[in-house]
């Protein structure tokens, strides 16, 4: 179908795989989709398939029921265009001009030192493999591919109402073969400013870099009860409590690059007599064992490390050093609450994502992720007071809803037989921790019925990222038949 890229276009169902190893090719990071969703544009038109875009820049396709079946409710496949970018500090990428690079690794795919992107591209894979079969027996057909889903759900906030006329939703985005998803938790942009008082640094004292690499990181609703760690909370940890007999100056902090990611990586400027190097990096050591104890069956290849730099900036005023460290230190992070309608399951949590330092202020962004709206607004509450005593400024922003599970979905009943049928055991029916556009859809389209599924992908939003082969298969088996058993229009 397409000149293959890596040794991926050769696995089954190659179908899947020639699209995905395109994708791959093509950059396509939030907010840089362009290419991408041309390169789909133009090739849809080249099968003469009916196309189009709407204002956000989300793409429509649409595919005429095959013979016999015209009369099936007609169905909407939805993945959406963009992937988190991610890679590990020896990486050399640049994800808006870089393809991808996947491999093979035993019964999983992978890319080398980069997100793969099977977030959502795969289930993307899945979309355009559905419009290119010639021997897929289906109902009438629409894809919706969105954009800028990882990074502020806008293509999803952007669908108007008109633009659809199926009356059943599959979305793709779901990462763990044999369950499939009926709701979701909504979320919301939390960004705290605090400003920044500075002085001039101590004569004599030197710059260095307070590095924490090595974490897992990972999706920060997916992966947030696992118990790995946040390198931003860790080292402000580091700085406030295990460096009580070390005189240095904070100059500046950063870590983690997205809002719903867990920061694998943080860093801190920092002045410090040459004297007290020594007794900085032994009590660093003595800290990264302490760790070591409490994460070590997790984070397995966390490591702190100290080396040489500069600063265009002053240090900040000891004021200002303590009430950053107390802010950082005080911020929630992680599950707030189990859910107690649905086992296993996080209600709300937070995820202390970005922190940026400029020349006269720090900025904090969390994610905060909740089943229900009053879990949300208790961890509003929550940040906004502890701005409230640091002298922060707060700003809420993107909230987006959660999706409401419906007991009654006739849709679920028919996964769950078919799935039955095929592999003689139920399917697990749950409700997702992680944002799906399915909530926004609603809105705009309240009586479509919807689920969430997909093939196993492991570490997303990481650069461990990973696609069970084998699931890949299985997945494509079940929207194939899903498809066939679609019911008859009402």
């Amino acid at each position: 179908m397409f000149k293959p890229h890596s040794d991926i276009a050769n696995l089954a169902p190659q179908i899947v795989w020639q699209f995905f190893d395109q994708i791959c090719a093509i950059p396509h990071p939030s907010k840089h989709e362009e290419a991408l969703a041309t390169f789909i544009v133009d090739w849809a038109k080249s099968q003469n398939l009916a196309v189009r875009r709407d204002e956000t820049g989300n793409v429509f396709i649409k595919k005429p029921a095959t013979p016999g079946m015209e009369n099936r409710k007609p169905v909407v496949l939805q993945a959406h265009i963009d992937m988190v970018p991610q890679k590990n500090d020896d990486t050399d990428h640049d994800f808006t001009k870089d393809p991808i690079r996947p491999y093979i690794d035993g019964e999983w795919v992978t890319a080398q030192g980069t997100t793969l992107g099977a977030d959502n591209g795969m289930g993307m894979a899945s979309c355009l493999a559905v419009l290119a079969s010639s021997d897929l027996p289906h109902g009438p057909l629409e894809v919706l591919l969105t954009v800028d889903e990882e990074a502020g759900m806008s293509g999803a906030f952007g669908l108007q109402a008109g633009w659809l006329e199926g009356e059943i939703l599959l979305n793709t985005d779901s990462e763990q073969e044999g369950e499939i998803y009926m709701g979701c938790a909504g979320g919301v942009d939390a960004s705290m400013t605090l400003k920044l008082e500075r002085q001039r640094i101590a004569e004599g004292h030197q710059l260095v870099e307070v590095s924490l690499k090595g974490l897992k990181g990972g999706h920060s609703g997916v992966d947030i009860h696992t118990g790995r760690g946040n390198a931003n909370k860790l080292l402000a940890r580091a700085l406030k409590y295990h460096l009580t007999d070390v005189d240095f100056n904070l100059v500046t902090f950063k870590g983690g690059s997205l809002r719903n990611a867990i920061p694998r990586e943080a860093y801190a400027t920092i002045a410090v007599a040459p004297a007290q190097r020594a007794l900085l990096e032994q009590r660093l050591s003595d800290f990264q064992a302490v760790l070591s104890n409490e994460l070590g069956a997790i984070e397995t290849n966390l490591a702190f490390a100290v080396t040489d730099t500069d600063s265009a900036f002053d240090a900040m005023s000891a004021q200002a050093q303590a009430t950053l460290l107390a802010l950082l230190n005080a911020c929630p992070n992680g599950v707030v609450r189990m859910s107690d309608d649905i086992q296993g399951v996080v209600e709300t949590s937070l995820n202390l994502g970005v922190i940026t330092t400029d020349a006269d202020k720090v900025e904090v962004l969390c994610l905060i992720r909740s089943l229900i709206d009053s879990g949300r607004t208790d961890v509003e509450g929550t940040l906004s007071s502890l701005a409230a005593l640091a002298g922060a400024e707060i700003e809420f922003s993107g909230a987006y809803p959660g999706w409401k599970p419906d007991p009654d979905s006739a849709l679920v009943h028919i996964f769950r037989d078919m799935y039955e049928g095929i592999y003689g055991n139920k399917p697990d029916i749950m409700v997702i921790h992680a944002g799906l556009e399915c909530g926004l859809f609603k809105e705009p389209y309240p009586d479509m019925d919807m689920i969430s599924f997909g093939p196993t992908i492991k570490f997303p939003h990481s650069p461990d990222e990973k696609v069970h082969i084998e699931s890949v298969g299985l997945y494509w088996q079940q929207m194939q038949a899903l498809l066939q058993n679609i019911p008859e229009r009402d």
